[in-house]
This record gives structure tokens, C-alpha cells and sequence, in this order.
């Protein structure tokens, strides 16, 4: 029998193997009688078996280490680039509490979320595989449609933020480089980041054929640990520059009207749009909601998978916001008011020592690389698993071919549909970022349009459907006070990413980027 995705149906070559029971009960071990001992501390249910869950799938071993990486993969990203920007608009005072803020809400409907994984029983319950899954069973209706809708939307908006961000990396690299063999004079040294678009295209439409999100993880944990390198750079040379400056520069409540910044004098009007702008951006930092549950699918039990997704949610969560702290706090505190960049690590002025800024900017691409998969595995599932039930028969889009690499001796699982579909998307993504690439309001956007829908207001719903929490009740009505306060932040972060977007547009030309 071929080995095969999670994502397509059972089979073995022509003949149609049902799982959930022939398969299982192949591999079914016999239940055997107990100790009360073995009983108090094994949450094993009576029958089992050792190479399926009680589902009929292959045996999840994920961890909390592991879902942990998946979690940091996804929320330490690009985002963490532009957070010294937002603090800049917001100040010492708004920007740190806004942070901390956000890390809560975030940490506590993700709590919410990670209940409505199995449906009833956080033990024993039906299993929800993806977000949608979870949304059908617990609200149903045309919520699922919206649901879905909104979180492909968004994921897909998410791969074009990755690929404008990687594209700034590997110029950024090659522009640290000019600038040392040109001795800090930059006249020479722009460039266009269309070529760099492509060549992240190029690798993740390799990456794409990877097959599920399971076997994903070790490419999560890389990433992570180039998450961590970078940040950790980020953090230093802002320290450094602190250090040189001696002292930190900002203001209270961040960049004042009538500073003088690259895009012009800052008027009333655009002090509130960038105030907005970097909710949006914070938002965008935190957001991962939209792959808990196909995180939390990997997570093997006993114990109960909710259990585990909180420990992994609470140190992630609390690793993270560390880091940006840091990462934000520092990179203001370095650049002031004014002269903070977007990206911070490719706004840093002096091109010596260039070769670290070339590390840390190499670690965020390779970084990239990675959560770009983690990202869009939960779209090519849903995607392929649709057209599995669309078309059960269709050879095209069923069948997987083996391969084996020459040399290497690696066999390689190939299926013509995914090898397709993947790839049309990865380029169809390349080809928008390099028609809009502008990164702090792309981020923002994306913030703005996903926190609420995504991150709270699903999470809420379900939550309170799940445990049957009545109308006007102090637990209901203050759920819904947390969900109707996040929907105006984000209405009001969408206002100004828009509005940021407008502006860049009167100075932009496609497929001309330069850095």
C-alpha cells in the first residue's frame, strides 16, 4: 500500500480501502483487563489501538514541543519587523500596553478555541480536523461559509505578505553588501526586488508539494529557530545603537504633527491613520488563530489535546511577546520618532558589521520559507479535500505516483492535482506581491481584516455554544463586551491600513518596486 495524505482519500492502487473500519479493525488489539492502578494513570481509552487514533487515522504524534514550534513558526514572522514602526506612531506609553494587551486577548480565545477541537467531550468527542470543521459543528449555517471565506481570504493574503517580506530580506542582503564595497555610499546600491519575488516563488513551489501539515514539522522547527536568530539580531543591534546614542530616543506618544518623515510633513489626519495603522500592525504580529485547530490535529493524546494546546499556547504566547517587547521597544528606542523604519532590520543606517545584518536577514527568509507552509498546508487541505469529494474517481486528482530521486534514493510521493493547483497558487501569489509590494500596509490589512472575524469573534461563539453559556449571563455578556471592543479596533485598523495603502498608490508603479 502507497503511503498517502491526510488530504485525499484511501486508497490502494484501483480498490477503495474504508479506513475508518477495515483497516482499523486489522490493526484492532484486544482489550485486555486492567489494574485500578493502570486504570488512575492512563487516560487510554478501553480499546485501542497502537497505529490508529480513535478516529481511524494514523496515530498523531505531535507534542507540546512541537506544537509549540508550529505556533512560534507562525506568529514570530514577518510582522515582528514592522513592530518598532508601531510603537513609533503609538509611543513609549500607548505602544508596550497596546502589546501586552493584544497578547491577551490572543492567548485567551485561543484558551476558547482549543476547547472546540472535539466537539462535546474535550476526551472522547467528535474530532474537528480544521477552523471550519469547528465552526460547522459548533454554530453551523451560513456562518461556515463566512468563516471559510474569510480565513482562505486571509491566508492567501498571508502568503503575499511572506513573499513582499522575503523579497526585502534578500535585497537587503545583497544592498549591505553593495554598501560595503562602496564604502556607506548608497546612490549605487538600489535596487529592484522583483528578481528576489520570483526566487522565493521558485523555492516554495518545492516546498508546496510537500503533502500535509504533519510532515511539516521539522521544516516548522527550523524556521522557528531562524525566528529566534534574527529577533535575537534585531535586538542586539538595537541595543548597540541604543548604547551609541547613549540613550533612548521617543517621545511619549510617539511621532508628533509636523514632523518631517520621507513621506512628507505628518498632518492631524495622518497621526491618526498611522495610530490606526499600527493596530493593525500588532495585530497582524499576534495573529495565528486561523491554524490552531490544524495545529492542535497533530497533537497525539492521552492527554486531552486541549490540555496540551493551552501549555504550548501559554509558553508560546509568553516567549513571543517577550521578544517583541524587546525587538519593538529597542528598535524605537534606537531610531526615534522619525527616523524608525518599516523593517527594522533593513532600516539599520551603517553597513559595518554587514555581515551580521546579512545573517539576520538570511535567517528571515529561510524563516519565511517555513512559515509560509505552515500558513498555506490548512488552504491546500481544504482545497484538495473538496475535490476529492467533488470528484472521488477522478484519477487525476486522487491517484499518487512514487518517484525515486536518482542518486539520493528518496522516494518522493507525487500527485498530479497537487503538483498543479500548488504551484498556480504559489505563482499567483508572486505575481500580486510584486504588483503591491508594500509591506507595513499589507501587514496591516491583514491584521486589521483577520483579528476580529478570526481571532475573537469565532472563538467566542463557538466557545459559548460549545458549553451552552446562556444569553445575559455575566460570562455571556462579557465575552460579547470583548468581541464587540475588538471589532472596533479592528474597523479602526482596517480605516487607516486602507489609508496608508491610498497614499503609497499616488508614488507607485507595478512591477517597479526598488530598495
Amino acid at each position: 500500500m502507497l503511503p498517502r495524505s491526510r488530504t485525499l482519500p484511501p486508497r490502494i492502487h484501483d480498490s477503495v480501502l474504508d479506513e475508518s473500519r477495515e483497516a482499523r479493525a486489522y490493526f484492532q488489539i484486544e482489550t485486555q483487563p486492567k489494574t485500578q492502578q493502570a486504570s488512575d494513570t492512563s487516560n487510554v481509552p478501553p480499546e485501542y489501538s497502537k497505529c490508529f487514533d480513535d478516529d481511524g487515522r494514523l496515530k498523531r504524534t505531535g507534542t507540546m514541543w512541537t506544537a509549540s514550534s508550529h505556533i512560534i513558526t507562525a506568529v514570530i514572522g514577518s510582522g515582528v519587523l514592522s513592530l518598532a514602526w508601531a510603537i513609533a506612531q503609538l509611543g513609549w506609553i500607548a505602544g508596550p500596553t497596546v502589546m501586552i494587551l493584544f497578547a491577551f486577548v490572543i492567548y485567551y480565545t485561543s484558551n476558547l478555541l482549543s476547547d472546540c477541537y472535539r466537539t462535546g467531550d474535550p476526551i472522547t468527542g467528535k474530532r474537528n480536523y480544521t477552523y471550519m470543521d469547528a465552526v460547522k459543528s459548533c454554530l453551523g449555517g451560513a456562518k461556515v461559509k463566512i468563516c471559510g471565506a474569510i480565513q482562505y481570504g486571509n491566508l492567501f493574503g498571508v502568503a503575499i505578505g511572506y513573499t513582499i517580506a522575503a523579497s526585502i530580506s534578500m535585497a537587503a542582503i545583497k544592498k549591505s553588501n553593495c554598501l560595503h564595497a562602496n564604502k556607506g555610499k548608497g546612490d549605487k546600491c538600489q535596487m529592484s526586488t522583483n528578481m528576489y519575488m520570483m526566487i522565493f516563488g521558485i523555492t516554495e513551489i518545492l516546498f508546496s508539494q510537500i503533502p500535509d501539515f504533519d510532515q511539516v514539522w521539522w521544516l516548522s522547527i527550523v524556521a522557528a529557530v531562524m525566528s529566534f536568530t534574527y529577533s535575537t539580531v534585531g535586538l542586539s543591534l538595537g541595543i548597540a545603537q541604543v548604547a551609541e546614542n547613549k540613550g533612548f530616543r521617543g517621545s511619549p506618544l510617539g511621532i508628533n504633527i509636523g514632523a518631517i518623515t520621507k513621506a512628507g510633513t505628518v498632518t492631524p489626519t495622518q497621526k491618526v491613520w498611522r495610530n490606526l495603522q499600527a493596530l493593525g500592525d500588532i495585530a497582524f504580529a499576534y495573529s495565528y488563530s486561523i491554524i490552531l485547530i490544524e495545529i492542535q490535529d497533530t497533537i497525539k493524546s492521552p492527554p486531552a489535546e486541549n490540555k496540551t494546546m493551552k501549555k504550548a499556547t501559554l509558553l508560546s504566547i509568553a516567549i513571543t511577546t517577550l521578544f517583541y517587547l524587546l525587538c519593538g521597544c529597542m528598535g524605537y528606542g534606537a531610531f526615534g520618532d522619525v527616523e524608525t523604519p518599516g523593517n527594522l532590520l533593513t532600516g539599520f543606517g551603517f553597513y559595518n558589521p554587514y555581515w551580521l545584518l546579512d545573517i539576520a536577514n538570511l535567517a528571515i527568509v529561510i524563516h519565511l520559507v517555513g512559515a509560509y507552509q505552515v500558513y498555506c498546508q490548512p488552504l491546500f487541505a481544504f482545497i484538495e479535500k473538496w475535490s476529492s469529494k467533488r470528484w472521488p474517481n477522478n484519477e487525476f486528482i486522487t491517484h499518487e505516483y512514487e518517484a525515486t530521486i536518482p542518486l539520493v534514493g528518496f522516494k518522493l510521493k507525487l500527485n498530479l492535482f497537487r503538483l498543479i493547483w500548488r504551484t498556480v497558487f504559489v505563482i499567483s501569489t508572486t505575481v500580486i506581491s510584486m504588483l503591491m509590494p508594500f509591506f507595513n500596509d499589507v501587514v496591516g490589512i491583514l491584521g486589521a481584516f483577520g483579528f476580529w472575524p478570526l481571532t475573537v469573534y469565532f472563538p467566542v461563539e463557538m466557545y459559548i455554544a460549545q458549553k451552552k453559556i446562556r444569553r445575559w449571563t455575566g460570562r455571556w455578556v462579557g465575552l460579547q463586551v470583548l468581541s464587540l471592543s475588538c471589532l472596533v479596533v479592528s474597523l479602526a485598523a482596517a480605516c487607516g491600513s486602507v489609508a496608508g495603502v491610498i497614499l503609497d498608490l499616488k508614488d507607485y508603479h507595478p512591477f517597479k518596486s526598488t530598495y
